[in-house]
């Protein structure tokens, strides 16, 4: 992993960029729950930041994926970096209560939100399909690792200092936000590798849906980007971690920051093991295994009432949610033409953001009906269900050994 970021300085300027990025992210989004919660007191609203994230993804996705397909990516990475500092900061004025007429208002927030989230959908094909540009075949499994890595970095420095800076003054943690956009912009110029020719498709239709058929066509990663949609979109119970910070666990800010960074610390580890010790036989069974210890960690976590076990289970489901991650994104970068990867990445990312943005909301309002914690245990015995029907809908997926194409299991 270190090897490849020091002989391939466009890969360190890509990964720079994730790992900024993503801390500016995690950072806004403490900031914003606690806001959102103190203004409110409502289950409900946090699930709403959920679903105004997923919304532009959802009904982009086809444009997405065809934009990061045709045009440049390190381009579009740039423009959707510019769009996240201004909303970044006009987030900041309104949790401040500029203008006086938003002050103590969730719904100002909630729009800026679905703002951030367009510039967002279209940032992230665009960075997925532009990795295995600017490394070797042999070393995408050792990209993704390390590229991961440093998200899941900045899901553990993240949240702790967004905690610990709201604590402080809610600018500091707003501003922090700023700071850490500025500097992805500074990185995202430094790439300086070309990208390789991509074929355009003649007809629209064929540009905009490509992806899609080639998804339904190819079972491995069709169930591989299924498997996370469904799992955590039936199990995330991240939105719900401010009630359990202030009403459960009763530990204020900075529990909540560590809460949000044990799911980072479970899945850096592991990410990091990953680089080292690649996955090379029994993917197919491995991810299953993975999921299901998800959703058995996401109970133990409904059950807990202490901070510590609390974050020893969000530690269990970050390893082993990292495990499956790594897993499926392999598979999906492997097996997809260069020319389709856009929007098969922009297919995947809406899976990914259903599963944790529209399943916060799904959590928030389960939440808000039967309370936190049994809404926590149904989400657990869900993800363990989808595993077990998964395993037996896509036999081919369960039986993949190698991540490359055509070996499987007996």
């Amino acid at each position: 992993m270190i090897p490849l970021l020091r002989r391939n300085r466009d890969f360190l300027a890509y990964t720079i960029v994730l790992f900024f990025a993503s801390l500016a992210v995690e950072i806004l989004t403490v900031a914003i729950g606690w806001r959102i919660y103190d203004i409110s007191g409502r289950a409900f609203d946090l699930g709403l930041v959920g679903l105004v994230q997923f919304i532009p993804s959802f009904v982009l996705v086809f444009v997405t994926g065809a934009v990061a397909d045709v045009f440049s990516r390190r381009l579009i990475i740039f423009c959707c970096l510019v769009s996240e500092f201004v909303f970044t900061g006009a987030i900041f004025l309104v949790a401040s209560g500029f203008p006086a007429f938003a002050q103590n208002q969730v719904w100002p927030i909630l729009t800026l939100i679905a703002g951030l989230a367009i510039g967002r959908a279209f940032l992230s094909p665009a960075a997925q399909a532009l990795a295995p540009n600017l490394v070797a075949r042999h070393e995408i499994s050792t990209a993704i690792a390390c590229s991961t890595a440093a998200w899941q970095l900045s899901v553990i420095a993240g949240p702790a200092i967004g905690g610990v800076l709201y604590g402080i003054a809610p600018a500091f943690a707003y501003g922090s936000g700023l700071a850490m956009v500025a500097v992805s912009l500074i990185a995202v110029l430094c790439i300086k590798r070309r990208e390789q020719p991509r074929p355009r498709e003649q007809e629209i239709t064929q540009a905009l849906i490509g992806g899609f058929h080639y998804m339904l066509k190819e079972k491995v990663v069709l169930g591989a980007s299924t498997l996370d949609l469904f799992a955590v979109l039936l199990g995330s119970v991240t939105v719900l971690l401010p009630i359990y910070a202030r009403d459960i666990l009763v530990v204020g800010p900075w529990g909540l920051g560590l809460l949000r960074a044990g799911m980072g610390l479970g899945a850096l580890a592991t990410a990091l093991y990953l680089g080292w010790r690649p996955i090379r036989r029994r993917a197919g069974p491995i991810m299953f295994v993975t999921v299901v210890i998800f959703g058995v960690a996401t109970v133990c976590l409904g059950l807990s009432r202490s901070l510590p076990l609390s974050v020893l289970a969000l530690v269990i489901m970050g390893a082993s949610d990292m495990v499956s991650v790594y897993i499926r994104e392999v598979l999906i970068q492997l097996w997809t033409p260069d020319h389709l990867r856009g929007r098969v990445t922009a297919l995947y990312g809406l899976g990914i953001i259903a599963s944790n943005e529209l399943g916060g909301f799904r959590a928030g309002l389960v939440a808000g009906l039967i309370g936190a914690v049994p809404a926590t245990l149904l989400g657990g015995t869900c993800t363990v269900l989808v595993a077990a029907l998964w395993s037996r809908w896509f036999p081919k997926l369960r039986r993949q050994d190698a991540l490359s194409r055509g070996e499987t299991t007996a």
